[in-house]
């Protein structure tokens, strides 16, 4: 057992060169654990509050320090719930998100180091999952970026590439995954150059090309995966993240068509397996609507609809608003309720996708999150970006491990 001795905060730059916040927990017996925080571009509205001032930030964690110092790290719950008691409000409003967030993936991150575990596994142990059950997800890339990761035309805010192969070797099968997703994203920059379109590329490492419409998005995806030999939905399918909520009329991208049924359309005519916040975060209604219409096939996934709160997951469903939940840390502020959240999501039977955002920082943990809590999907941008590739690399580690 290792107690908290210090908990030091610093202001570090995220990867739009914003200010974020970094935490240290420092232990009794020398360990020690780090977390920093990132931002999302198109945030939900039930998301944990964001504290964007870094110097009240750091001021904050020097507030909650002293109920933690001397506590013993491995009781992440007490850790989390004495912030959540501290704090006294359902979203973070005082001390902050993402003070409770680095804090506490900071205080996991030491006790894994305290007992010398990897940390997906030492997190798998607080899941419950069995050593026997780890496997690495499929990763999804982000590598036509549009919306609010953009400065182009485009109305959806991501255009993903998701290797669907079933691979020759059961113990590379993530890697066969990634090194096929990047054979893509080269024939797309070339494909692009090609076109005279540009390839500088949007927050998340995809490409930004001044086009106009959804369906021309789709096209260059498709005509990339054939160039490549690559057979669509069979080895490679797309997902498309709208963003929604995001988009200030939804029903004029989707003119002459009411949302639901230009979404059918489109997994009509495209091998398209994924759909992400495709409808505004409070229209529960329509959510229902299109999952019972085209989820045996496609994936319905959640972002801004839940924002990793347990609650809204459980609205969900109870009315069957979508097959899918996309989980992020820094919408709930603490691991103990993200967990949680992706408990529920399970024993619901939840295709369970664990993702980063727009605004990262080169932290790892997301990738040892997704394997301990053995989520279908890692989203983590486009192969390219440091911020990104440090994620997908981490995977490759582990898998090796494994």
């Amino acid at each position: 057992m290792a107690n908290i001795r210090t908990i030091k905060a610093r202001k570090i730059l995220d990867s739009r060169s914003n200010a974020t916040l970094e935490v240290d927990v420092i232990l009794d017996d020398g360990s020690f654990g780090r977390a920093s925080v990132p931002a999302g571009a198109s945030t939900g509205r039930y998301e944990a509050f964001k504290l964007m001032d870094i110097d009240k930030a750091i001021a904050n964690v020097a507030v909650v320090a002293p109920y933690l110092e001397n506590k013993d790290v491995s009781q992440q719950r007490k850790i989390d719930q004495i912030m959540i008691d501290l704090d006294g409000t359902e979203f973070k409003d005082n001390i902050g998100g993402n003070v409770m967030l680095a804090i506490s993936l900071a205080s996991c991150e030491a006790s894994a180091n305290s007992f010398k575990m990897p940390l997906y596994k030492y997190l798998a142990e607080l899941f419950g999952t069995s050593s026997q059950n780890l496997k690495i997800p499929t990763p999804l890339f982000n590598i036509i970026n549009g919306g609010k990761h953009s400065d182009n035309n485009l109305p959806f805010q991501e255009f993903m590439i998701i290797p669907t192969i079933n691979g020759t070797d059961p113990k590379k099968m993530f890697s066969e995954k990634l090194f096929l997703g990047s054979k893509v994203y080269h024939q797309l920059k070339s494909d692009l150059q090609r076109l005279d379109l540009s390839v500088a590329v949007g927050d998340e490492g995809g490409f930004a090309p001044q086009i106009n419409t959804n369906e021309e998005a789709i096209e260059l995806l498709v005509s990339a995966i054939s160039h490549c030999g690559i057979k669509a939905r069979e080895e490679m399918s797309i997902g498309i993240d709208s963003a929604a909520s995001s988009i200030s009329n939804l029903e004029m991208i989707t003119y002459p068509t009411e949302p639901v049924e230009y979404y059918k359309k489109l997994t009509d005519r495209y091998p398209i397996m994924l759909l992400e916040d495709p409808l505004k975060e409070d229209d529960w209604k329509n959510w229902t609507k299109l999952t019972g219409l085209v989820g045996e096939k496609v994936k319905i996934v959640g972002d801004d609809l839940y924002t990793t709160h347990k609650d809204r997951v459980l609205r969900g469903i109870h009315e069957k608003s979508s097959n899918s939940v996309l989980i992020k840390p820094d919408q709930v502020g603490t691991l103990s309720e993200t967990l949680e959240t992706i408990a529920t999501a399970k024993k619901a039977g939840l295709t369970l996708i664990i993702s980063h955002r727009s605004g990262e920082t080169e932290s790892t943990f997301i990738a040892d999150l997704s394997v301990a809590v053995g989520a279908n999907y890692l989203k983590a941008g486009a192969p390219s970006r440091g911020e990104r590739i440090s994620k997908y690399n981490r995977l490759l580690r582990i898998e090796e491990e494994l």
